[in-house]
């Protein structure tokens, strides 16, 4: 890019006898101008001494006289020549700090100077003596940066201890006690530091693509299940007359909801991890980038911020959580109990025969009944003897209540049923495994019990407050399905529970 328009060619200042640039221009007699030597040389080899343009005649040996006026314009054109052979300086280029009116772009940095030259004005450095001495570096921009600001020095070491530049004067004062080095040397340890850099981010993309791709597994399958529940739904109510009609629009909006939902979620967390992504990406780019600059200061004053990579959500803990469906259709049903008693039933049976496909033999556990329960040999049935036996003291034995548990322990979602058929009270559910089994006991959910119990015609769930259920008809059978997956609710493990007067049947179930 030109940066000075000579008003005049080249050939305006050229010698008609060289054909370059004139060299200390002088002229003849009749007005022709020629470099010094040039005519001189021409005189020297002629035997009439004549005008190379006009061929005018001279009886002596003109005497030369120096072009003053053309001496100038040809330094003047000389300089714009080279001034015109220099680009100007573009954005981001670092200016040279000595031009003036249309700054060119420099060439090098002078360390000692600290000012950055064009090729022009760097033309001292490489020809005087002293200033071949200085320290001359590709272009940098602000090189005040490079100073101290307190003791006005060039910035040439790095401070260990509070990971900062500084110049010599500071390692007398400030950091008099504290281990510097050039550097360069803390350079080439910072450069070796990029790779780990490089490789964590790397990872932390990797693990956020895996998340992003379980989530959309997740969301797949909540749409499966979504399906095949709405297809359940239609198959049951399609036979039934206009009233059911309400009852399926019902069914399908409170699934599509529940999806819906799921989905937002996914989306949401989804949309953190690509921004996650996309912000560890121009980390890394930007490491990347660092790794290859030479500059020490840079480098050294730009790692720290780059050394720990953005702050991000820590995803070990978080995932989508597919909505449960069990229930829901016959929740939709139970409106309509007086005219659809019958397909309730149906619908009962199949989710029945859904959850039972899962099952599994308990027994319970001895060691941890109450001295006043009495259990069967098989470990299937129990009782309320009324007399407290005396029992070693074992330490998974509740103390003070009529309780008792099996010895399996189970998670994730799951189906037991208890025959209570002509039983006047009794009490079961679900606890923790971590559970008080000697103090005066609280039995709720915040204490890690979910139980609830019947009592004169009352079904209770016990929660602070209780919870009163409906009772519709004589209870014979009692079942209670667990929904719970490992790692999202306040609870690690379940454990059936089982109070007096419960006889146990001889299979129970788990669903997941």
């Amino acid at each position: 890019m030109a940066c000075a328009n000579a008003p005049w060619s080249e050939e305006n200042f050229s010698c008609s006898i060289c054909l370059d640039v004139f060299s200390s221009p002088v002229s003849t007699p009749c007005g022709h101008n020629f470099c010094r030597t040039c005519i001189t040389k021409y005189w020297d080899e002629q035997v009439k001494y004549k005008c190379p343009v006009c061929n005018k005649l001279f009886n002596t040996r003109p005497d030369l006289q120096v072009n003053i006026l053309l001496s100038e314009m040809v330094d003047r054109f000389g300089t714009s020549v080279r001034v015109k052979e220099q680009p100007c300086v573009e954005p981001a280029e670092v200016p040279c700090d000595v031009c003036t009116g249309t700054q060119l772009k420099a060439v090098k940095s002078c360390l000692v100077c600290f000012i950055s030259y064009c090729q022009t004005h760097l033309e001292p450095h490489q020809r005087v003596t002293v200033l071949k001495k200085h320290r001359l570096v590709e272009p940098i921009d602000r090189l005040e940066d490079r100073m101290c600001k307190k003791h006005d020095r060039l910035l040439e070491l790095f401070c260990q201890t509070e990971q900062v530049c500084v110049c010599h004067y500071c390692t007398e004062t400030d950091h008099k006690s504290h281990p510097v080095v050039p550097l360069k040397e803390e350079y080439e340890v910072k450069t070796a530091q990029l790779g780990n850099i490089v490789s964590e981010v790397q990872q932390m993309i990797q693990e956020r693509q895996r998340h992003i791709q379980e989530i959309k597994d997740t969301v797949k399958r909540s749409k499966a299940d979504a399906d095949r529940e709405i297809a359940d739904g239609v198959q049951v109510l399609a036979a039934l007359m206009r009233c059911i009609e309400k009852c399926q629009d019902d069914l399908n909006q409170m699934v599509k909801e529940r999806l819906k939902s799921t989905e937002k979620q996914a989306e949401g967390l989804i949309k953190e991890l690509e921004q996650e992504i996309e912000d560890l990406t121009n980390r890394s780019s930007e490491v990347k980038q660092l790794s290859h600059t030479k500059d020490y200061l840079h480098f050294l004053q730009t790692f720290r911020s780059l050394k720990n990579p953005p702050p991000t959500r820590d995803w070990t803990t978080v995932e989508v959580r597919p909505p449960s469906y069990v229930g829901t259709l016959r929740r939709s049903l139970d409106q309509l109990e007086e005219t659809l008693s019958m397909e309730i039933k149906k619908l009962c049976d199949a989710e029945l025969k859904r959850v039972q496909q899962y099952e599994v033999d308990v027994t319970l556990d001895p060691d941890t009944a109450a001295s006043s329960l009495i259990l069967s040999e098989d470990g299937k049935q129990v009782y309320y003897g009324g007399v407290m036996k005396k029992l070693t003291d074992n330490p998974k034995r509740f103390k003070h209540k009529m309780y008792v548990l099996t010895r399996q322990s189970f998670s994730g979602s799951f189906y037991f049923e208890v025959q209570v058929k002509d039983k006047t009270g009794w009490c079961l559910g679900v606890a923790r495994e971590s559970i008080d089994r000697k103090g005066w006991i609280i039995v709720t959910p915040k204490m890690g019990y979910w139980t609830f119990h019947f009592k004169k015609d009352r079904l209770v769930f016990r929660d602070d407050p209780a919870v009163r259920l409906p009772l519709r008809a004589e209870l014979q059978k009692v079942g209670v399905f667990v929904d719970y997956d490992e790692g999202l609710g306040p609870v690690s493990r379940y454990r059936w529970i089982f109070a007096r007067k419960i006889i146990l049947p001889m299979d129970l179930a788990i669903h997941r």
